[in-house]
């Protein structure tokens, strides 16, 4: 069934991702209509969060941000299949680094990184960003249950330079990587919500208490990296902007929890500027303290 699945999905993929962006965004339009308004798309969880985190906002600019968001959700997905067929060029073009020589001076010193970024703007095209530095870089994924769009993932990150590594596989690859010697950059996602069985520590986000994802700070102080917070700028449909921002160079030395305390607080920051850029439709919220 997976495979009949896959054969049925991936011409659509294939199609949408040669598409020129001019047309691509015409059918991202018509994709907004369909996800919002027909099937209503998480519409219930989105207009929960966005009510529950800017109560300071009007009801008609809530509904303004909602709309604005399901309009980048569909743009970003389609970006996605884009990047199957993007070509380097058009990508360096779309995302830009306005300060890579901020990471560059960091691979100077010799430590592994890890980078923290949000689920916010796009987080897909920061791949791009592999073919231009020197370490090897593995970005932490959740895997796809169907093999076959897995191995798609996978080959797409991999036209990148991008390893990737399931969440399971991240401490023992991480492990043997410095146990060799091999410097590697790591790619946490870092603002979604933990299980509350395993949450260690609770942080306001965004004025509501929640569990917070703690496991990128374990893993910097346990093998010692450099920690930077990537922000992510859309400029505009479909072109980007990218700036590095170093939070820590000596993890082990910082009090437990205020690297992830101090990643919030950045998130927060984006979401302020520029909330329709925010995937909203994650149940971010759903452990929370009242």
């Amino acid at each position: 069934m997976q495979l009949v699945v896959f054969i049925l999905v991936y011409p659509l993929i294939w199609f949408v991702s040669i598409l020129p962006f001019r047309i691509l965004y015409v059918f991202s339009d018509m994709v907004y209509v369909l996800v919002y308004h027909v099937i209503g798309y998480r519409k219930k969880v989105v207009r929960k969060n966005i009510a529950m985190t800017l109560p300071h906002l009007s009801e008609k600019e809530r509904l303004n941000i909602e709309k604005k968001s399901y309009h980048h959700l569909c743009d970003m997905f389609l970006e996605m299949m884009k990047t199957m067929t993007i070509s380097e060029k058009e990508m360096n073009k779309r995302f830009v680094f306005t300060n890579l020589e901020l990471y560059t001076a960091l691979e100077k010193k010799q430590k592994s990184i890890a980078v923290m970024i949000a689920h916010y703007a796009t987080y897909e095209w920061v791949i791009s960003m592999n073919r231009k530095i020197e370490f090897e870089g593995f970005a932490i994924y959740k895997k796809v249950n169907n093999k076959y769009f897995d191995k798609l993932v996978r080959n797409i990150r991999s036209k990148f330079k991008a390893t990737l590594i399931t969440t399971s596989q991240t401490i023992p690859v991480i492990k043997e990587n410095e146990s060799l010697g091999h410097r590697g950059v790591y790619g946490f996602a870092s603002d979604q919500s933990p299980q509350e069985s395993k949450a260690f520590h609770w942080q306001k986000f965004m004025g509501i208490e929640t569990p917070v994802y703690t496991g990128a700070e374990m893993l910097v102080k346990r093998f010692d990296m450099n920690v930077i917070f990537l922000r992510v700028k859309k400029v505009k449909r479909g072109y980007y902007e990218a700036t590095f921002e170093l939070m820590f160079d000596n993890p082990k030395a910082i009090p437990d929890y205020q690297i992830s305390d101090e990643f919030l607080r950045r998130v927060e920051k984006q979401i302020y500027e520029a909330p329709e850029y925010y995937l909203w439709t994650h149940k971010r919220w759903k452990h929370r303290k009242i």
